[in-house]
C-alpha cells in the first residue's frame, strides 16, 4: 500500500500549506518585504501543487506499480522539503545561500513528474 502512505503525506503537506499560507498572509505581511513575501508565496504554491500530486498518486499506484509509486512519491516529498523548505527559510531569514538548495528540489520535482509520465505511458502501452 505505498500509495496510501503518499496520500497521507499529501494531506499533511496540504494542511501545512494552508497554515503556512495564512501565516505568510497575516503574521509575516508586516515583517517581510514584498520580495521575501513573494518567495514565501511561491513556496506555498509549489507545496500545494505537490501535496495534491501525492494525494492523487494512489489512483495510479496499481497501474504503475509499487516501485514507480514509491520513487515518484519519494521525489515529490524530497522536492517539497528541498524546494519549498529552502524558500521558506530564505524568505524568513534572508540568507541567500538557502536559495542554492532550491534547484535541487526543483530537479526532484522534474524527475518525479517525468518518472510518473513514463510509468503511465508504459502502463497504457501494456494494456
Amino acid at each position: 500500500m505505498p500509495g496510501y502512505f503518499f496520500a497521507f503525506w499529501g494531506a499533511v503537506f496540504a494542511g501545512l500549506a494552508v497554515v503556512f499560507g495564512a501565516f505568510g498572509a497575516h503574521a509575516l505581511k508586516n515583517t517581510l518585504d514584498a520580495y521575501s513575501l513573494s518567495i514565501w508565496e511561491k513556496a506555498v504554491f509549489y507545496q500545494v501543487i505537490h501535496a495534491l500530486a501525492l494525494l492523487l498518486l494512489p489512483l495510479y499506484a496499481e497501474q504503475i506499480g509499487a516501485r514507480a509509486t514509491s520513487f515518484t512519491g519519494g521525489l515529490f516529498i524530497a522536492g517539497i522539503f528541498l524546494f519549498s523548505g529552502s524558500l521558506y527559510i530564505l524568505a524568513f531569514t534572508g540568507k541567500k545561500y538557502f536559495g542554492a538548495i532550491t534547484p535541487v528540489g526543483g530537479v526532484a520535482f522534474i524527475i518525479a513528474w517525468g518518472w510518473l509520465a513514463v510509468s503511465l505511458m508504459k502502463s497504457a502501452m501494456a494494456s
